[in-house]
């Protein structure tokens, strides 16, 4: 009985030994998974923080351009109890060109006179005006 004992007692210490061999595999499994979670978290962040700054920057210059183009849409001519908007005018002056020439105006310049009521334009060498 007692070599049975030996017996029972050596099986039990070497399945003790070999779960903690395994314990310490897994263990360093674990730590070595951990690690690569950790490197690739913190790329994740980084990347992260790239994309945020590019897109507040984009955002700032988009609410630049609005703010630029706000003001600009803002800009009203009154004379003799008339109110007359610039955009309108420089609107009416681009589809005149167009239904002139068949061409879309760039570098549209207005000059308004309204003593006339007319607003005269020029695009290139072709001369223009319509009506206010």
């Amino acid at each position: 009985m007692a070599a049975k004992k030996e017996v029972v007692k050596e099986t039990a210490e070497k399945a003790v030994e070999a779960v903690k061999a395994e314990a310490a595999e897994v263990k360093e499994s674990v730590k070595k998974a951990a690690k690569k979670t950790t490197t690739a978290a913190k790329k994740a962040t980084t990347a992260a923080k790239k994309t945020t700054t590019a897109a507040k920057k984009t955002v700032k210059k988009a609410a630049e351009k609005v703010e630029k183009k706000a003001v600009a849409d803002a800009v009203v001519l009154e004379f003799a109890d008339k109110q007359i908007e610039m955009k309108a005018v420089l609107e009416a002056c681009k589809a005149d060109y167009k239904a002139q020439t068949k061409k879309t105006a760039k570098g549209v310049q207005v000059y308004v006179k309204p003593e006339d009521n007319k607003a005269y334009y020029v695009v290139g060498d072709f001369t223009g005006d319509v009506d206010l």
